[in-house]
């Protein structure tokens, strides 16, 4: 058996830096400690400059899943009618969980390869005044669509009674997302995307708008009682016991990406969309999202006619030790995804573009050969030194 390397190019779970690594590998200390009472408080003030606000940042155990069903219990009674925007699996998933609890739903259902629309955002609220709250998924990782929540964020800052719920479970630390700046209420993240993490942690910022909507809801909640996880906070403490390895880990990621600049993080990424979406459409490949609406955390691309996805990614796994993921759902080997977020450089995305010329000569799709990695050298040359 040979020793192969292997390349993680998904869009979650995603690499994770050496010092990251190291770190979360230490001997276990408890949580009950002034120790770890500064790491919590060293994590915080850190999430508070990713997320690009001064208000609270709650950190949870959990999946990214579990920040989503978390902002539904707390910001909302059973009955209170919502907007779902949903042009993928995660906006799906929020309608579901929405329902789960009782909420009424007003479904703005797309195409994934569609962009939500700002004008029936606001032809639903104006229909709607009774409206508690919007829901969108900023970066929806099925599909690559990055969705205008700085635009759907403006038709709500005269409504003090409806909140935007943003899922940047995809978006945080890979395109840009100024939580204060664009008035977001509730922005969540997980840690095994951008913030360069195993996956187990999820990340959630409530402004005071936010807050004032947790003050009236009525459905129950235990674990994800943000209230207890807010005073527990203020004393730099967790209401229940923590991932204590991966909160040390989130600090070392996040010294890393201050150590970047946030800007920087966010210029990297789409340095790195750029050149994938170049490689990929030189090799004859379309690409899924739409031009205005293309993100810089994942790249779905249009699998060859006659190829089912399946097989390239299979081939560049088994055969070239290179991870990308198939399309999900209805789109399963219709389109496969090539993963850019987090702690990702250059040479992954030549690596991965080499990868997937390989795959495809193998499976009998006519191209030029190099086309793609020359594509994406010249953007890292032509861009990367500006």
């Amino acid at each position: 058996m040979s020793l192969k390397k292997r390349y993680l190019m998904t869009p979650g779970p995603t690499p994770v830096p050496s010092e990251v690594l190291l770190k979360t590998a230490e001997p276990i200390i408890h949580h009950r400690t002034p120790e770890f009472e500064a790491a919590i408080k060293s994590a915080e003030k850190n999430l508070k400059y990713v997320f690009e606000t001064t208000g609270d940042v709650l950190l949870f155990a959990s999946s990214g899943t579990g920040a989503m069903e978390g902002a539904i219990v707390n910001c909302f009674c059973a009955g209170d009618t919502v907007i779902v925007t949903r042009n993928g699996k995660f906006g799906d998933r929020q309608k579901l969980i929405c329902q789960t609890y009782g909420l009424n739903v007003i479904d703005l259902e797309y195409e994934w390869y569609e962009r939500v629309s700002v004008d029936d955002v606001a032809r639903e609220l104006e229909a709607h005044p009774e409206c508690r709250g919007v829901i969108v998924t900023q970066s929806e990782t099925s599909s690559g669509v990055l969705n205008p929540v700085r635009e759907i964020a403006d038709l709500l800052r005269d409504r003090p009674d409806t909140i935007i719920i943003v899922d940047s479970i995809t978006g945080i630390g890979a395109v840009e997302c100024k939580t204060d700046e664009w008035g977001l209420d509730v922005v969540m993240t997980g840690s095994q995307k951008g913030l360069m993490l195993p996956p187990g942690l999820s990340a959630v910022a409530v402004s005071e708008k936010a807050w004032r909507a947790v003050e009236r809801s009525t459905i129950p909640k235990f674990y994800f009682d943000w209230k207890k996880h807010r005073k527990a906070l203020k004393e730099s403490m967790t209401p229940y016991t923590p991932a204590v390895t991966l909160v040390l880990g989130l600090n070392v990621a996040l010294d890393l990406m201050r150590e970047e600049g946030i800007e920087n993080v966010i210029a990297r990424h789409a340095l790195l969309a750029e050149a994938t979406r170049s490689g990929v459409e030189a090799l004859g490949l379309k690409l899924f999202a739409p031009p205005e609406g293309r993100g810089s955390a994942v790249t779905p691309v249009w699998s060859p006619e006659g190829i089912p996805s399946g097989q390239i990614v299979k081939i560049m796994k088994n055969d070239y030790g290179v991870t990308i993921t198939n399309g999900q759902d209805f789109y399963k080997d219709k389109i496969f995804r090539i993963g850019h977020l987090g702690y990702f450089g250059e040479f992954d995305i030549i690596t991965t573009l080499a990868a997937l010329e390989m795959a495809l000569v193998r499976l009998g799709y006519d191209f030029e050969q190099g086309a793609g990695v020359r594509a994406a050298e010249q953007v890292f040359i032509e861009r990367g030194n500006k």
